[in-house]
């Protein structure tokens, strides 16, 4: 059994066991968060599709902890005209351990 959920403007294939790396969320570690914005959930014999959302349909995840991404450099340069520009960033995330799928 699996479900794609959305959650920080991305979608995510998830099944029970998975550990996933989403945008930050405002949830304690070891809180369990609730995704309700389910999009698809397919089991053995047949496959739910929402539109856009299926109703009452929820996946359980617990938060394994917070922490930030590499660092992307963006470093802008013109030939000849002394202009140079250098920003990093560092995206924060939160892992999830997905712990059930229900309907």
């Amino acid at each position: 059994m699996y479900a794609i959920v959305e959650t920080g403007g991305k979608q995510y294939r998830v099944k029970e066991g998975d550990r996933i790396r989403v945008e930050l969320l405002k949830a304690e570690e070891g809180s369990t968060v609730t995704l309700d914005r389910v999009l698809l959930v397919s089991s053995d014999d047949s496959v739910k599709v929402g539109s856009p959302v299926l109703e009452g349909a929820k996946v359980t995840a617990k938060v394994l902890g917070h922490g930030k991404e590499d660092k992307v450099v963006v470093f802008k340069y013109r030939r000849k005209k002394n202009y140079r520009r250098f920003r990093g960033h560092r995206q924060h995330y939160t892992d999830l351990l997905v712990e059930g799928i229900s309907l």
